[in-house]
């Protein structure tokens, strides 16, 4: 076949399309178990930084058992399902679900003798998703760690969500009054006055971002009330 001519170039070009898409699919496959591992691992890092364990990703995946003790689905009425793996829980997907029908997921970790309990977190930032993790100290009102992230939040603004100086607030706030009462936590913008036991500093020029962490942390843990009044 005469090489220049434009049907040897048009073989040519449908050949290499070919191959190249057969080698990034190849690729994309043997890579799948490697991506699947590492966000397994990266899941269990930022659980364990919630309660003071802060390690890299590979060594959370080694000592993750040694501190999470219990890995808990609950029912919206807060009794356990045990047909349901904590772990492999998508918020994603289940917060698409009627609230009736969705699996919360509950992490109870020990620490130097001390209980704790680890709530997954799911919402709406300004642009696409936020998530991260809460944790509660053993009278299931203080905070003692968080860890927030986001898909596409606006860098140096909504995306200062998840830099430990916006995290570290959220420790020793408490989520209900002194009349036992639900309140969460809420993050204010600047000027304005809350009760400080139940508010944070909201990111300046991130007002939408961070009240969407607010929205996520109360609607979020208000699934977990009828859990924590049963225990």
């Amino acid at each position: 076949m005469d090489r220049n001519s434009n049907l040897y170039t048009f073989i040519f070009a449908i050949i290499m399309v070919i191959v190249v898409a057969a080698a990034l699919a190849f690729t994309a496959t043997s890579l799948k178990p490697l991506q699947a591992e590492n966000v397994r691992k990266e899941k269990m890092q930022n659980i364990l930084s919630t309660i003071g364990v802060n390690v890299d990703r590979n060594e959370a995946g080694k000592i993750f058992s040694e501190y999470v003790k219990e890995e808990l689905a609950l029912n919206a009425d807060g009794s356990v399902n045990t047909d349901v793996d904590a772990f492999k829980i998508e918020l994603m997907k289940e917060t698409r679900k009627p609230n009736e029908e969705q699996a919360f997921p509950l992490y109870i970790a020990e620490k130097d003798g001390k209980k704790f309990y680890v709530v997954p977190l799911f919402g709406a930032g300004l642009w696409k998703e936020i998530w991260g993790y809460l944790a509660l100290d053993s009278d299931m009102n203080t905070i003692v760690g968080a860890s927030f992230d986001h898909a596409s939040e606006t860098a140096g603004l909504g995306a200062e969500i998840n830099q430990s100086w916006y995290e570290d607030q959220y420790i020793g706030k408490t989520i209900f009054d002194d009349n036992q009462e639900f309140v969460s936590v809420v993050a204010l913008k600047t000027g304005v006055t809350g009760d400080p036991k139940h508010s944070v500093d909201a990111i300046s020029g991130g007002t939408i971002t961070s009240d969407g962490v607010s929205n996520m942390i109360e609607e979020r843990l208000g699934n977990y009330l009828p859990y924590f009044k049963n225990n």
